[in-house]
């Protein structure tokens, strides 16, 4: 991509500051910048950077102020995150997706294959698999038999896709992720081992889901693990069987969630984040990064924090006394010795 910064301003409904006319050619970092580059301001924290980047433009929120003579061209936006993912999305464009299929993909003559739909050496798609318009299979990866996938998913090397699972339109799913392998069933015997109890679900995932690498969701007991529309997964997240994660829910990098827990619609959680079995969580629910959830979430938009979590400021009021425990056991046992004195 090449273009103005008048013209990417008119992509991002943005109000420039300085030359709209410099040519960029790239989008950099804040720290790194460099000419003909765009960069942005998105956190208070870098706005340090602003004034020693060398990029020709900036991206920066509508309230933001120099305090300082700064060199890129601004161009002021609503919403810099979602500006910047715009920008990103066109800049990626320039990687030409490939087209056809390769003769060296396996495919089984009963699949179906929507038009546009290209697909690199070494896919293996099985018996009855339906796959829609303009997708990309990339190598390496597995779709078991009966699978169904919609249309304009990107599917990347190595992904595992098991027997009669459900994928929408529009999703993306990263290299090494697994959707539909056993969901951790086993029952106690008098003996001490354990049977496995068979796992005869299957996963769904609705339209317009991203789900990072190495990810595993498990396919259900009986009926169906869901992903729904609009949920965004980190890498290295553990789904189990019979979860379903509300729309539009968005879950970091190596959370837990144990079978049969439902998360509710625009959730936010942050990593290491534990949930155990059988939980309800209301919609809105925020949770702080290496919290350990315990009991059912009643209550729309809670934060929380902590392990096992509760309330996010409550939390943070005695995190901040949990610091001074030390100080605070002096100061008790000199009050006590003082006590005795004067007893």
């Amino acid at each position: 991509m090449q273009a103005t910064i008048q013209e990417i301003a008119d992509l991002v409904e943005g109000i420039v500051e300085g030359d709209a006319t410099t040519i960029i050619n790239r989008p950099s970092k804040i720290e790194e910048g460099g000419a003909g580059s765009i960069t942005f301001l998105g956190n208070s924290k870098y706005e340090l950077y602003a004034y020693t980047t060398t990029a020709s433009a900036m991206l920066v929120p509508k309230d933001f102020q120099p305090t300082r003579p700064i060199i890129p061209t601004l161009i002021y936006v609503e919403d810099v995150y979602s500006s910047i993912g715009i920008l990103l999305e066109r800049f990626g464009q320039q990687n030409a997706p490939f087209i056809g299929i390769s003769e060296q993909a396996i495919v089984d003559k009963s699949a179906k294959i929507g038009t546009g739909t290209a697909m690199e050496a070494l896919a293996i798609v099985k018996a009855n698999v339906s796959i829609g318009q303009n997708c990309q299979i990339y190598a390496h990866t597995y779709i078991g038999a009966n699978v169904r996938i919609g249309d304009n998913c990107i599917i990347y090397p190595g992904v595992k896709i098991y027997h009669d699972c459900v994928i929408g339109n529009d999703c993306v799913i990263h290299a090494n992720t697994v959707i539909g392998a056993d969901g951790f069933g086993f029952a106690p015997q008098e003996d001490g081992s354990f049977q496995k109890v068979a796992q005869i679900g299957n996963v769904v995932i609705e339209d317009e889901v991203e789900i990072g690498a190495n990810t595993a969701i498990d396919r259900a007991t009986m009926g169906s693990t869901i992903i729904r529309r609009g949920v965004k997964l980190d890498n290295l997240i553990q789904i189990g069987h019979n979860v379903e994660i509300g729309e539009n829910t968005v879950i970091a990098a190596q959370t837990g969630v144990a079978g049969s827990t439902k998360i509710g619609k625009n959730c936010m959680i942050g990593g290491q984040v534990g949930f155990v079995g059988h939980l309800k969580i209301a919609d809105g629910t925020k949770i702080q990064a290496q919290s350990g959830i315990a009991s059912h979430v009643k209550q729309p938009n809670t934060a929380l924090f902590g392990y096992p979590a509760f309330g996010y400021r409550d939390f943070m009021k005695s995190h901040a006394v949990f610091k001074q425990l030390p100080e605070l056991r002096k100061r008790i046992q000199q009050l006590e010795k003082q006590l005795k004195q004067d007893g």
